[in-house]
């Protein structure tokens, strides 16, 4: 009855909220979920038509892998087990194809290869996708691209290329890392920092540099300087107060055990928020599958 979510801060890419009012195993969980449940469309299979780089086949096709796509997998279906081809509803497919060669108007004397030659630095931006079937009526107003278009692939030399297809399919960051949509999720609980009697003058400012800034602030009371609590959520536990023997028994250092804060940082193919969204979704569908579980299970 307890439980809230509170959206702290949320920006392009990362959001900050507090749950309250949860068990630490309904936290982690929530957190397992983001990390390794919540689905992605990424790079599954290269097909290599021509590297004469020198990174060798298997490194590409690593790489490529682990370029982030902006493709929103709500819109796609998990591929078959033995489908080789793929179909519209199951696979995004890209080419990338590129050759060096060499600048006839550079200067002679030059020695950097931006003016001597062109193509030399294979990004993800030179990925373009390639519709399959009826992908162009099914998606008129999509932008399947890699999410960050300055992600350099490999580097080539005059008469070198690549040219590979690439198919994109949905999976989860349980079967491997490059599904998984988040850079970093995680949760920390409430720091609580309980000040046991009044901390005044230069005491209070040793204090003061005990802690992050911004965790404790000094007031002017009656001429004196005061130390308070302004924002204990800034600590980080560093426990610098307990090396000041003056100190370590004025000061207390709890967590609030019911009060998570989740930091959650999008790899940029999904916004955080619709990451929460989904990974609540799923969590509730773990709920219910396990509530029909027992009602299938006869009483004696």
């Amino acid at each position: 009855q307890a439980f809230r979510v509170d959206i702290i801060r949320e920006e392009e890419g990362a959001l900050e909220f507090d749950m309250v009012g949860i068990d630490a195993a309904i936290a982690n969980a929530f957190r397992r979920i983001l990390l390794a449940e919540v689905p992605t469309m990424a790079v599954e299979k290269v097909f290599v038509y021509n590297n004469t780089s020198i990174v060798q086949d298997e490194i590409l096709a690593h790489r490529l892998g682990l370029i982030p796509i902006r493709a929103d997998p709500r819109l796609f279906e998990y591929r078959n087990q033995g489908d080789e081809e793929g179909t519209e509803i199951d696979t995004l497919q890209f080419q990338l194809k590129i050759k060096c060669s060499r600048n006839p108007q550079a200067a002679k004397e030059s020695s950097d290869p931006n003016e001597l030659y062109f193509n030399h630095k294979v990004y993800s931006k030179h990925m373009t996708w390639v519709p399959l079937g009826n992908q162009t009526d099914l998606f008129p107003d999509a932008d399947f691209r890699p999410v960050h278009d300055d992600i350099l692939i490999a580097l080539l030399r005059p008469g070198q290329e690549i040219d590979v297809l690439m198919h994109c399919v949905k999976g989860i960051g349980k079967d491997h890392a490059k599904f998984s949509p988040v850079a970093t999720a995680s949760y920390r609980l409430l720091p609580d920092i309980t000040l046991l009697q009044p901390i005044e003058d230069e005491a209070a400012e040793m204090l003061q540099k005990c802690f992050s800034p911004g965790v404790i602030e000094i007031q002017n009371i009656k001429g004196k300087k005061v130390a308070r609590v302004a924002n204990a959520r800034l600590d980080t536990f560093s426990r610098e107060v307990f090396r000041h023997e003056s100190l370590k028994n004025l000061v207390r250092l709890a967590r609030v055990r019911n009060h998570y804060i989740f930091s959650v940082e999008s790899t940029g193919i999904l916004p955080p928020d619709v990451l929460v969204s989904e990974a609540i979704k799923i969590l509730m569908g773990k709920c219910q599958r396990f509530l029909n579980e027992l009602d299938s299970v006869p009483m004696e």
